[in-house]
Order: structure tokens, then sequence, then C-alpha cells
């Protein structure tokens, strides 16, 4: 028995998807279906059962079955301002599923996130030093919530305290992929931009508040959900890795490379026009980043990971521009 939570969601429902073509399972998922996307996005997969978010403790206890838990589950909207939801949903379940797997010797791998780092001015390392995580600033209530998370698991650790067999804590840097649909403005600009360039708009990209950067030249580490998926299943697979880990492809890339990799997977030529960034995001917004991808590398991981124009024509063939977007 698996279980995912946020088992419907993007990055969840994806996982799903991997867990069942493996044949790995049962599969249960813990996420609440309140809307058509989100059980859409997991209707072509045999999941063994959904249960709501609240009753994921009450479902776990006096449990013996379960093999691992994957921890999706969060509120991950940047502009979510509720802290006392966020910490509820992103901190204190965190911890109690922390508790329960090292009290019943279960792996765990949670989801954390590239707002650790905040505006990125101390760089993108995925560093478990305590004095490091002491100096990063995450920008966003739900940035601090990650970064508070990763930090008081480093603190058990540091208190030599008991903990899961084996753990990892995935530092999710700019993922797309097919099963975001549900998530609206937090989409990624390939699946918000697809339907406008599909009927023959330009692709509209902020433009630069950054003296170092021009229009369009703002960067970031763009990475594929399949590539996600696949270092999740990896770590499943190797029981002596343990560890915070950045996911990302490791190499930053501009909009406008987006752009272009969205007009050739459309067969269009580009056709690009800069609007003004709203006044609330030019003061927090990131010009940059770059997952540092040696750690990973180091505990083993070899695989190749997807390009961009590799992942965009992918994405907006194989799903965007059919009948059934859904994993």
């Amino acid at each position: 028995m698996i279980l995912v939570t946020g088992g419907a969601g993007f990055i969840g429902s994806n996982v799903v998807a991997g867990l069942d073509g493996r044949g790995m399972g049962p599969i249960v998922v813990a996420d609440a279906l309140r809307d058509g996307d989100r059980r859409a996005n997991i209707a072509k997969h045999r999941v063994a059962e959904v249960i709501e978010p609240e009753r994921i403790m009450a479902w776990l206890a006096g449990r013996s079955d379960v093999e691992a838990v994957i921890h999706m589950g969060a509120i991950s909207s940047t502009t979510e301002m509720d802290v006392d939801l966020i910490l509820r949903s992103n901190v204190w379940l965190s911890l109690d599923l922390w508790d329960w797997c090292t009290a019943n010797a279960v792996p765990l791998i949670y989801a954390s996130s590239a707002q650790v780092y905040g505006d990125g001015s101390k760089g993108f390392v995925d560093d478990e030093d305590p004095a490091t995580l002491a100096g990063l600033r995450a920008i966003t209530p739900y940035g601090a919530s990650k970064l508070l998370f990763d930090r008081l698991v480093l603190r058990e650790l540091g208190k030599g305290r008991a903990h899961p067999p084996h753990w990892s804590g995935l530092r999710f840097f700019n993922v797309y992929g097919p099963n975001e649909y549900h998530k609206g403005e937090q989409r990624s600009v390939i699946a918000k931009a697809y339907a406008a360039l599909a009927a023959g708009e330009p692709m509209r990209l902020f433009k630069s508040y950054h003296r170092d950067y021009p229009d369009g030249g703002q960067k970031r580490d763009f990475v594929h959900v399949g590539d996600c998926v696949a270092v999740i299943l990896w770590l499943l697979d190797n029981g002596d890795v343990s560890g915070i880990f950045n996911l990302g492809s490791g190499r930053a890339r501009t909009w406008l490379d987006l752009a272009h990799a969205m007009f050739a997977a459309m067969d269009r030529s580009p056709e690009i026009a800069f609007i003004d960034m709203p006044e609330v995001l030019r003061g927090r917004y990131q010009y940059l980043t770059e997952a540092d991808m040696t750690k990973l590398r180091r505990a083993g991981y070899d695989k190749p990971l997807t390009s961009l124009e590799d992942g965009v024509a992918d994405y907006v063939r194989r799903y965007l521009a059919t009948d059934d977007p859904y994993r």
C-alpha cells in the first residue's frame, strides 16, 4: 500500500500515474476531489481508495500495510495569505506524517519547494547545514512554510532523534506538464498561454524591471513533471538515499526560450508582446532560479533530464493539443 497525499493534484496525480505504470501499490490517494479536473487527473489509474485530507492520520492509525508515504499535498498557492491555514496543511500535518513514518518504519518522500530560496540572493544550493538554512529568507508564506518544515526535519536529525528509515524532501523548481489544469493562475505559463496561441494571438510576457535582464530575459529553471516522477520512483527504489534535494533541470532558461519552444511545438512563427508586470509582483519577483543538481547526482541519480524544447513539445502535442489532455 502506497499513500500519496495530494494525489489528485498536479505532481501527485503524475506520481500516481508513475506508480500505476509500474504496477506498484495498491495506491491510496488523499485529496479533496472538489472539481472535475481533479477527478479526471486520476480517472485513468488504478486507485484503491480516496480519502479526505482531514482523515489522513485517522486512516493511518493502526495500519501495518503501508509501504511508503509520498507527501505531495499542500496549500501550494504562492498568493495564499492565510498563515494559519498554511501552517496546518504544510507544517503540522507534515510533522504528523514524519512522526507516523518514524514510529512505523515507513519511508517518506515529501514536497519541499524552491520557494525556500526566496529572491535567490543566497543561491540555490541544497545544503543541509543549519547555518545555511538559517540564512535563507522565503518571500511568500508558502515558501516560508516549506522552509520551516525543512528546518524542523534537520533539527530533529541534528539532535540524533529517530527518523523514517529513508526520507527525502524535494525542492521542486518550475514544474510543468499535464494535469495542472485545476491550478488556475498557478498553472505554468505553457498551460495558461496555449489557448491564446492556438487562436493566433501573441505570447504575452512580463516586461523586465531589472537592469541586468532584458524583457523576456528573466530566467527560470523549468522542469518537466515526468522528471519529477522519475526521481521519486528512483528514491523509492534506493533505500540508502536520504536528504533534501533540489529537483529542477539544472539549467536556467529565459521566458523567451520558453516562448520559442511553444511556437516551435505549435508550428507557428514567434510573435511576442511584452506587458506591464502588476505592481504587487514587482517587489518580490524572481529574476533567476536555477537548481544546483550536484547533490542528487552525487547520490546516484544518473538519468538525463528533459530539455525545455523536448518537454514543451511533449506537453503541447501529446496533451494540450488533444481532446484528452490528462495523463
